[in-house]
């Protein structure tokens, strides 16, 4: 998952001058490598405290943030610093007394508010994997400031019309493709922002903005305490099943952070439930859990996001109306590759009809394995799982388990090195003294093959209370060349299952392939080669922004690539050939399941947000109407229930959660490129890394993958992949 600012209304795709309204992927303002440059102080700028670390001139290795000096009083008063210089700065540009050109407005707005994207990413970037009482309050105050200051500089009449005046000569200037793209994207966010609304629309879309962007941040706190409030625990070993001892031995050490005399604690984290859910024999024990999970943000409590949520989905509405769309959908997707709801449903419903088949199929075949235990009722949701496994056991004689073993998880780190190595020549060189937010991040250092430095990666992996679920990235600092070399800093960060006493951290198969996805995301903001740092990196289209991170799974699978890294943690065995045919013999096995539950979410991100009046709507009975409607089978529910589905709610990924099944689309059919090749041949990657990683948003996404593939991408080869073609499963 790329990350998005938790801000309300920031899309992934900034793709203006103005860095900030993405403060989690904004830049840093440093050139150099060792040393940061010292930033010149124009004329009536603002001079910063210098006892705050966020806003003085970091001397660290690289330019890297100094976690260890900043402390988490130190951001709200470097916030409102940062913020009131850059409307100085943009105040300084709106009043130009100079005609408007390219450079005195389109490239000033561009290097305006870099304190501020300092500030920004610092922030969110902890905030999101470590936080507390303190930086969630101070995200509460900050949240609805920042989106007043934004509308403050969107809203900027002067500032617009100057905009507008380069805008309409653009045929008329000189501009290279990439300056004209950033003319053309700064044009059109002003708009999209509401620049040309009548004063009474700027003032309500002004209150719209703040109220959205305080619930976004009520509803991932919610999330967060109702995801960490949850516990079963278990004091008969019978109830463990064959749960692998790695995962035996964190559940005890979880009971014993819980206060518990013995026994073992599971939770609602993914590397505690979802093994519980597969081997757990104890049914009733596997319901709780499974309603523990499904009921989070639903439980009538203070903790209850569905109110919050139908607010959200109401002002979305009314504020898509405000800007002339007929829903936010409309809004959203008109700045995407799909271009509008109806293409989306269009390329759902290739893909939903085959899966639900398959689903079915499955279904049917779980369903008969239970009554052979002697179990006498309808599947649900808690036994899927745990069938599941057993199916594949008897199968393909693979106990995904079994694997862990195999997936070390600095082994599958090393893995997506030598990867990367082979495809594009880089190296990483461990940094163990620059500061971080949490001992138990890893940072490298990234250079070419003749040595010269790329960036630096924050690597953070394991699950913790301060960290919210999921796998995702995030740059600290983006890379540039408007004012000098600036090089990237970007984060990945996981929830795997931490190591005990006894055991390190090992991994499953899906664990172990996320590593490769939030890679690829790294790669794309590592590799980015562009001037301006709104255009670069991971600064894309929502729909092609998972492309690059999902093309790089596939090479978690091959034969090829696991024989480099996938090494017994005890013995240093290699994996045995017999294991990776059966990885392989398994592949599309339980695929019409994990297609569906994904694309139920997908469909109602959908539903959400293409309703005229969705404030009229219950939440609960929206879902189960809208779920019906597209012949979900009870047995599955939607990956992400509403009220727990953050990326939407809390999140960049409103009407765009259908981005990773059409990025695969892509991954799919571009991977076949290697494929035809070699997994390792250099003129291909070299073609993807210059067509697809360097480029960013500087032209559209299927231009970039035209240009890299010669064609336009044929869906066939996600359906094969998936085992979708035909109907069992």
């Amino acid at each position: 998952m790329r990350t998005s600012s938790p801000l309300e209304g920031v899309t992934v795709k900034h793709n203006a001058a103005i860095a900030v309204f993405l403060p989690v992927f904004a830049a840093l303002a440093l050139s150099g490598h060792e040393t940061p440059r010292t930033p010149d102080v124009p004329e009536g700028h603002m001079v910063a405290p210098q006892d705050n670390p966020l806003l003085a001139v970091w001397s660290t290795p690289f330019g890297v943030p100094p976690f260890d000096l900043i402390e988490d009083h130190h951001y709200l008063p470097a916030f409102r610093f940062a913020m009131e210089e850059q409307l100085g700065e943009v105040g300084t540009i709106a009043d130009n007394p100079d005609p408007p050109t390219f450079e005195n407005t389109i490239e000033a707005l561009e290097r305006s508010g870099k304190v501020l994207n300092r500030v920004s990413s610092a922030f969110f970037a902890v905030n999101s994997a470590h936080t507390n009482d303190s930086l969630r309050e101070t995200a509460r105050i900050v949240s609805p400031e920042l989106a007043a200051h934004r509308d403050d500089i969107w809203l900027n009449a002067e500032l617009y019309a100057r905009v507008r005046v380069v805008f309409d000569a653009r045929e008329e200037l000189t501009l290279n493709p990439e300056q004209d793209r950033l003319l053309e994207e700064t044009h059109k966010n002003f708009i999209r922002r509401g620049a040309s609304l009548s004063e009474n629309a700027q003032a309500r879309l002004r209150e719209i903005n703040a109220r959205l962007a305080e619930l976004s941040q009520r509803f991932g706190e919610n999330l967060l305490d109702e995801t960490n409030a949850f516990e079963v625990h278990i004091s008969d070993s019978s109830d463990l099943g064959a749960l692998p001892a790695s995962l035996v031995s964190t559940a005890a050490q979880e009971a014993q952070r819980r206060d518990r005399e013995g026994g073992w604690s599971f939770t609602l984290q993914r590397p505690s439930i979802n093994p519980f859910l597969q081997y757990s024999p104890n049914r009733e024990l596997r319901r709780q859990l499974f309603d523990g999970y499904a009921m989070r943000g639903d439980n009538d409590n203070d903790d209850d996001n569905k109110d919050i949520l139908a607010q959200m989905a109401s002002l979305r509405a009314e504020r898509a109306s405000l800007m002339g769309y007929e829903t936010h959908a409309h809004y959203i997707l008109s700045d995407n590759m799909a271009e509008n709801p109806d293409r989306v449903f269009e390329f759902l419903g290739q893909i939903w009809q085959p899966a639900l088949r398959v689903a079915e199929a499955e279904r049917d075949a779980l369903q008969q394995m239970m009554r052979e235990d002697g179990i006498d009722d309808q599947l649900r949701g808690w036994d899927w799982r745990y069938y599941t496994e057993k199916i594949r056991r008897e199968r393909y004689d693979l106990d995904e388990e079994a694997l862990r073993p195999y997936f070390e998880f600095t082994a599958v780190r090393n893995g997506v090195f030598e990867l990367a190595n082979r495809l594009f020549g880089l190296t990483f060189t461990e940094l163990p003294d620059v500061p971080r937010w949490h001992p138990d991040q890893q940072v490298f250092e990234v250079k070419e093959a003749d040595g010269t430095h790329v960036g630096v990666i924050y690597m953070d992996f394991f699950a913790r209370e301060s960290k919210r679920g999921g796998a995702w990235m995030n740059e600290l600092r983006s890379q540039s060349r408007l004012d000098g070399a600036v090089t990237p800093i970007v984060t990945n960060n996981f929830n795997y299952p931490p190591p005990t006493e006894s055991s390190p951290s090992l991994l499953s198969l899906g664990e172990a392939r996320s590593l490769f996805h939030e890679f690829g995301h790294a790669l794309h903001g590592l590799l980015s080669d562009v001037t301006y740092e709104s255009l670069g990196g991971t600064n894309t289209p929502r729909d092609f922004v998972e492309f690059p991170s999902q093309v790089m799974e596939n090479w978690m699978g091959e034969p090829e690539v696991m024989r480099l890294f996938a090494r017994h943690y005890e013995t240093g065995e290699l994996i045995p050939d017999e294991l990776i045919e059966k990885i392989q013999a398994a592949a599309k096995f339980n695929q019409g399941f994990v297609t569906v539950e994904y694309m139920a979410a997908a469909y109602l991100d959908m539903a959400w947000h293409t309703m005229d009046s969705p404030a009229m709507q219950e939440p609960r009975s929206f879902e189960d109407r809208e779920m019906e409607r597209i012949g979900l089978i009870e047995e599955i529910i939607p990956r992400y229930r509403s009220t727990y589905f953050a990326h939407i709610f809390s999140g960049g990924y409103s009407s765009g959660y259908y981005s990773y099944i059409w990025s695969e689309v892509l991954d799919a059919d571009a991977f076949q490129a290697f494929k035809e090749t070699s997994l390792f041949d250099q003129e291909t990657a070299q073609r993807f890394r210059e067509q697809i990683l360097s480029k960013g948003g500087t032209r559209p996404g299927m231009e970039l993958y035209e240009a890299f593939r010669g064609r336009a991408p044929e869906i066939q080869p996600l359906l094969e992949k998936r085992g979708l073609t035909g109907d069992t499963p």
